[in-house]
């Protein structure tokens, strides 16, 4: 299975931020759209992505002077990606050695998408239910 089929069942539609935007923006979009990370978009180009941890981190740092910073302050900006041709089991192996939870899509270097470790495992889960029940259609034969 292919990300481009994960994208299919969960759809494309990604909340992003730019580097400028206030944290709480960030704030408010994780806790009312329950997201665990947004890319960072400049001119429509992935810049970066902060997450709840990033955002976790920085406040143990700055404490409340974090609700002042900007999105830039507090971003990562080594961001793994992958593309809709990418196989769900290399991204999976992928996002638990580099302990990232969030791939965003990428195609032709502009965002497509974003796939969460839990989107992987579901696909997973899936794929072999599938192949279980093929299966049994099989020895029932």
């Amino acid at each position: 299975m292919r990300i481009a089929d994960v994208l299919k069942g969960k759809g494309s539609a990604v909340t992003t931020v730019a580097p400028g935007d206030p944290v709480t923006d960030v704030l408010r979009y994780i806790a009312e759209g329950n997201l665990g990370a947004l890319p960072v978009v400049d001119a429509e180009r992935l810049v970066g992505i902060v997450s709840e941890r990033d955002v976790v981190r920085r406040l143990h740092e700055q404490g409340d002077a974090l609700l002042n910073a900007r999105v830039a302050d507090v971003m990562t900006h080594d961001v793994v990606t992958c593309t809709p041709d990418d196989g769900v089991g290399d991204l999976a192996r992928i996002m638990t050695d580099r302990r990232v939870r969030h791939l965003p899509v990428l195609v032709d270097g502009r965002l497509a998408g974003i796939v969460s470790i839990g989107d992987l495992v579901k696909a997973r889960m899936d794929m072999l239910e599938l192949e279980r029940e093929q299966l049994e259609s099989y020895i029932a034969q």
